[in-house]
């Protein structure tokens, strides 16, 4: 059974809800089925249903997983579950006054929910997503202004920002 549609910023609730939206990912985006999978892992199909089943996958296959699927959900929520919050590294090229506008959206949406939390008008999920994606998008900027210096060259291989 697929999920619902996944925004931008949807994140997994278990490691198993994590494991399936990659392979959702892997067929709606790559059209790899779960035998195209399995074999890029090196294991049996059976294995791979028996990981989606239980929710576990052994962490030395993780890396290789979300490479084939092209998405790193199973990363984000281990991440997630730490307390830790993941970007996908910028290239260091200048930020457009687009980019920079939203930017500017995201935070006064952060901004706007924690004073109506306060006020008791907005749960604490509600706001804790929101101050996250703003955390997010101001640590991809940080990180971008860092690498202004030395830019990365775009070689087409794209980049996976699932």
């Amino acid at each position: 059974m697929p999920f619902p549609r996944r925004t931008a910023h949807w994140k997994p609730r278990d490691l198993r809800e994590a494991i399936r939206a990659c392979k959702d990912h892997a067929r709606e985006k790559k059209r790899f089925g779960v035998d195209r999978l399995a074999a890029l892992l090196d294991v049996t199909v059976e294995t791979l249903y028996k990981w989606m089943a239980d929710g576990r996958m052994p962490a030395s296959k993780i890396p290789a997983f979300e490479h084939a699927c092209g998405a790193h959900y199973v990363t984000e929520y281990l991440a997630g579950g730490a307390g830790r919050i993941v970007i996908t590294l910028p290239k260091g090229h200048p930020a457009d006054a687009e980019s920079l506008a939203a930017l500017q959206a995201i935070i006064a949406d952060a901004t706007a929910k924690l004073i109506r939390c306060y006020r008791g008008e907005a749960s604490v999920e509600e706001v804790h997503a929101e101050l996250t994606v703003s955390l997010q998008a101001l640590a991809w900027h940080r990180e971008n202004v860092a690498r202004l210096g030395a830019p990365e060259l775009d070689l087409g291989l794209g980049g996976d920002d699932a």
